[in-house]
């Protein structure tokens, strides 16, 4: 039997984008070699095939430090082979069993950080920097990278190279990727109301934030930097939620020196 594991885009997904914008590498795709255990991440969650008994048992395990939604989908017409299961923070489970009837067998992993039943509230997030003026360079529903779902709502602010980034709102950090040619530096937060911040082309090896820790609102989480597809050197920040299998920026309100911010914004659909 020809096993493979093939790691695909969400089925949301709004047009070219940078890959990590797109769910970090879930477009990847690699034939699995082993016979007795393999595994190809999603950067969110790893499937994991086991042999057993005359077939082969898919696992998923759960890479992030908070909720991540799952579902296995027939490689050959994308169809769902089990319902969409919801793992704890470090979780795995069983999702499958695959008899080996000697033909071959491919399954797409599709994997959305968050819990879809989490209710996002109105919080007013702190200016996620200080002692530098506030700036936008690209807002709402701006062309050059802020017009798939998981961008939409959010804002890049130019700064300083080394400027240290703060937490705009206590939470648990829930990932953290250093840097890579394509994605840059990154760190998720994830929020007591099932909300994530993203903190994004952060400063290769600056990074002081750990998965798993609990941090507040105004502490140190990173410096700015200009990894990944970035123009400059610049903060790029949004608040995103699992909308049910679609990982979206949502809108969020921060307060400057100066009283809530109003941000620029394009046309949003």
């Amino acid at each position: 039997m020809l096993l493979s594991a093939t790691l695909a885009l969400p089925a949301h997904g709004d047009g070219p984008a940078p890959r990590w914008r797109q769910g970090w590498g879930l477009a990847a795709s690699t034939p699995a070699a082993q016979e007795n255990g393999i595994g190809h991440d999603t950067g969110f969650a790893r499937l994991i095939l086991q042999r057993r008994a005359g077939g082969h048992e898919a696992q998923v395990r759960n890479l992030l430090a908070g909720p991540v939604q799952v579902r296995l989908r027939n490689g050959a017409d994308g169809a769902d082979v089990v319902a969409p299961v919801l793992l704890p923070a470090g979780g795995q489970r069983q999702l499958l069993w695959l008899a080996d009837d000697g033909g071959p067998i491919r399954l797409l992993l599709d994997a959305f950080p968050g819990d879809p039943s989490a209710r996002p509230d109105a919080h007013l997030y702190r200016l996620p920097f200080d002692g530098v003026p506030v700036r936008v360079s690209q807002g709402i529903g701006g062309p050059r990278s802020h017009g798939d779902a998981q961008n939409r709502y959010a804002i890049d602010f130019p700064l300083p190279d080394g400027t240290p980034i703060l937490a705009a709102r206590a939470g648990t950090v829930m990932q953290v990727v250093a840097d890579s040619p394509e994605d840059g530096c990154l760190v998720r937060v994830l929020h007591g109301d099932g909300s994530m911040a993203l903190y994004a082309h952060l400063q290769s090896g600056s990074l002081s934030a750990r998965p798993g820790q609990a941090i507040l609102a105004g502490q140190v989480l990173a410096r700015s930097g200009n990894t990944g597809h970035s123009t400059g050197p610049h903060l790029h920040f949004a608040v995103q939620a699992n909308t049910r299998l679609a990982l979206a920026s949502i809108p969020f309100r921060m307060a400057g020196p100066q009283g809530e911010l109003r941000f620029p914004h394009a046309s949003v659909p």
